[in-house]
């Protein structure tokens, strides 16, 4: 068990497992004593990176992170012992970072999209009227009695997410679109800008 553990091939997969654990210890201790390392995680992290539309998600960022370090350990361990039943040796792990990097990459991508589907969407309740604004739809697609989240800023700059719908049609991921009228705090009609209208693209 210690030749295991001491293991050099294995060594940068152990590491990864060794700092899921002390970012786990240094985060539950952070919330009794107010300095959790998730804070600085996010201090740290370049504006462009956390408002990227594959990081707007409705949970912490800092799980990303976390998903991130379970599955490139798991990926090493998958294919330094893989070879070792081929070869009965282990390879270097040189040779196995990228490909241990791109499965790390798709299976965190794919857990950030199944967690992000089961989270009930943070609507912001307010008698804030954002009809004529334009929003961003951030989560599902919409169409006629079925809607989908969407990001919109007021004229203050402040960001909501409300659940929008079109009167026909459908309003797919990512697309852009007109609150046309308000059915409740937090729903609205939406119609979507044609890509053909350049009304609001720069000259």
């Amino acid at each position: 068990m210690t030749e295991f553990f001491l293991n050099y091939y294995l060594m940068p997969f152990h590491m990864s497992v060794v700092a899921l654990i002390v970012l786990s210890i240094a985060e539950t201790i952070g919330i009794f004593i107010g300095l959790r390392p998730s804070h600085l995680v996010k201090k740290l992290t370049p504006e462009w990176l956390l408002h990227s539309p594959l990081l707007d998600v409705k949970f912490s960022k800092y799980l990303i992170f976390v998903f991130l370090l379970i599955n490139f350990s798991f990926a090493g361990y998958f294919l330094e012992l893989s070879f070792f039943a081929l070869q009965h040796y282990f390879i270097s792990p040189y040779y196995l970072f990228v490909p241990a990097l791109v499965i790390d990459i798709f299976f965190t991508v794919f857990m950030i999209h199944c967690l992000d589907q089961v989270i009930k969407p943070k609507v912001i309740h307010t008698h804030t009227n954002l009809v004529g604004r334009l929003a961003t739809i951030s989560t599902g697609n919409a169409r006629p009695g079925f809607s989908a989240q969407a990001r919109v800023r007021d004229e203050f700059g402040q960001l909501y997410y409300v659940q929008v719908e079109p009167e026909y049609g459908e309003l797919e991921l990512q697309s852009q679109v007109l609150l046309i009228s308000q059915k409740s705090n937090s729903h609205y009609l939406a119609k979507k800008i044609s890509l053909s209208n350049n009304l609001f693209t720069p000259d």
